[in-house]
């Protein structure tokens, strides 16, 4: 696994052994930035300067493709040992602008993010608790954009007006602009 555009462009990624993680394909976040930096509701701004969030963020891919195509910091959230370690070795690596929390579900008060990423394990319902959550900490800036991956035939949660949404092999990326009303 490596980034595929950007100040890291080429680097490669430390992930942890065995299957714990999942980490988005090269492939799939090079779709998904495509979407993001050339939609009509998105563009170049909508990362370039954006404080980003990564919540189950695993080696932290989705977080550092964002900063190396200029956000300007990035808060990572996992709870995983091993991964955690391939997420420190990664941010210190990459010397990125960015920082490290344990728990989605129970966030420390955080500042407004405009742009998230939330990909949890499959299967396990842990989007909605996560949303309501960050939410209720500060960590969602209203009307953001948030990216959740979830199995391709795992049922999407509602989370306001649905922006795209793609399938990429066993994985369905969703984009949804925050609505008001989600919890």
């Amino acid at each position: 696994m490596r980034i595929v555009a950007g100040l890291f462009k080429g680097r490669m990624l430390a992930a942890p052994k065995g299957d714990v993680t999942r980490p988005t394909a090269d492939r799939v976040r090079q779709a998904l930035f495509d979407t993001l930096m050339h939609a009509e509701w998105g563009g170049r701004e909508l990362v370039a300067g954006a404080t980003v969030l990564d919540a189950f963020a695993g080696t932290g891919a989705l977080g550092l493709e964002a900063l190396s195509r200029g956000a300007a910091h990035g808060h990572f959230f996992e709870s995983d040992p091993a991964a955690l370690e391939a997420l420190r070795a990664n941010i210190a690596s990459f010397r990125a602008k960015a920082s490290v929390h344990r728990d989605a579900l129970r966030p420390p008060r955080g500042p407004s993010c405009q742009l998230a990423f939330l990909d949890p394990p499959y299967r396990e319902g842990l989007i909605p608790p996560a949303i309501a959550a960050l939410r209720t900490a500060g960590w969602l800036k209203p009307g953001a954009v948030i990216v959740i991956e979830t199995a391709r035939d795992e049922e999407t949660p509602d989370l306001g007006e649905l922006l795209d949404q793609r399938r990429h092999g066993a994985a369905m990326i969703s984009i949804y602009r925050l609505g008001e009303a989600t919890a």
